[in-house]
């Protein structure tokens, strides 16, 4: 599946733009600012119907205008077109159609159009806490499983429920055994098996990611991805019942599958600490490129690719073996930022594959001929 044709009106800082894109690799040139991520941004929002960088979506509306619209059409794997258009008025809820039919619940959208972005701003699997990499895997595999997207929604609900009811024994200065199990049970309904699935998953996910990391860095590193859960001990219904007084004092549920976390390993220590900026860098890379791996192997078919200012930091040998990478017949449609126009040419000097490059400039981009 790839993009053929964008169209964005009102979009950030974009009045009006159309575009057609190669099947395989089309870069954006210009200046920081002048709209290259806005672009990439348009792209993902047709996947997963909101922004990579804000989830406000009104904010995305340009200035001085009403609404914004995204319109895009896919090519998909039996060679018929698929139609995707969101739009956004200010004060109202936002349209999602596929192929003219407007979605009840978005969610019901993951996973139709496969995508990975690799941007700085996956630096925060690193630096941030680990919100942020359960956020991350929960996004991997809700693509590929419907299933597991819904056992999350609705442990998400019964976290906040038993929590509610935490703080209102608290502030009541009663207790009620019976209707804390209520919600012990469903609890242990939805996250005992995504657990399950988060372990699993990463299994299969790592050797993935350890092979793109020894290719991209030429390096003798050892680099893991280390699943750290509480569930790994003890089943979460003995958890919490475990933690029932400790939890009535604290005011919120202190075991479950909300506080697992992924350690990021690089020679048996934290890459957060012990990494160089560019072998932190390759890091997440090597992390999304496994990420784009294993969402072709299931889904049979290759993911939309987007690559905003990655090779900022990263010596010419990485680069050139990154190209190298997405130009193999595994990868399918890669979409690139940068903002020097002399690191694209010689990229393309060097490798033989269908492209196009966008100049981009203030909110207008035009086809490099």
């Amino acid at each position: 599946m790839y993009l053929q044709k964008l169209k964005l009106i009102n979009f950030k800082n974009y009045r009006e733009a159309e575009l057609e894109f190669s099947h395989k690799i089309n870069c954006f040139v210009g200046n920081n600012g002048a709209g290259k991520t806005n672009i990439l941004d348009a792209v993902y929002y047709l996947s997963f119907c909101k922004s990579y960088f804000n989830f406000v979506d009104s904010q995305n509306i340009k200035h001085h205008t009403d609404f914004f619209a995204i319109h895009g059409t896919y090519k998909n794997q039996d060679s018929l077109n698929d139609l995707v258009n969101i739009i956004q008025k200010r004060n109202s809820k936002k349209s999602f159609k596929f192929n003219k039919k407007e979605y009840e619940r978005l969610a019901d959208h993951i996973g139709k159009i496969p995508l990975v972005m690799v941007s700085p701003y996956d630096r925060d699997l690193i630096n941030e806490g680990s919100d942020v990499r359960r956020k991350y895997i929960d996004g991997v595999i809700s693509q590929f499983d419907s299933g597991y997207l819904n056992n999350l929604l609705q442990y998400n609900k019964a976290l906040a429920h038993r929590n509610a009811l935490l703080r209102s024994f608290a502030e009541q200065r009663h207790f009620d055994a019976v209707s804390l199990e209520i919600w012990d049970k469903k609890l242990t309904e939805y996250g005992q098996p995504i657990f399950e699935k988060r372990k699993t998953f990463l299994q299969e996910f790592n050797p993935i990611f350890e092979s793109n990391y020894r290719f991209l860095s030429g390096g003798s590193e050892q680099v893991e991805l280390v699943y750290e859960s509480q569930l790994a001990l003890e089943p979460l219904e003995l958890l919490l019942k475990q933690s029932v007084e400790k939890d009535r004092m604290l005011r919120y549920t202190g075991k479950g599958i909300h506080k697992d976390d992924l350690l990021f390993k690089i020679d048996g220590y934290p890459v957060k600490k012990f990494g160089s900026q560019g072998q932190q860098k390759t890091y997440i890379i090597a992390v999304k490129l496994a990420q784009f791996e294993y969402m072709r192997r299931v889904k049979d078919f290759k993911p939309v690719l987007l690559f905003d200012d990655i090779f900022d930091k990263l010596d010419h040998q990485r680069v050139s073996k990154i190209i190298q990478l997405v130009s193999d017949d595994n990868f399918g449609q890669v979409f690139i930022t940068d903002t020097q126009p002399e690191r694209i040419e010689a990229i393309f000097n060097q490798v033989d594959i269908h492209h196009k490059i966008f100049m981009v400039e203030k909110g207008t981009v035009t086809l490099r001929p």
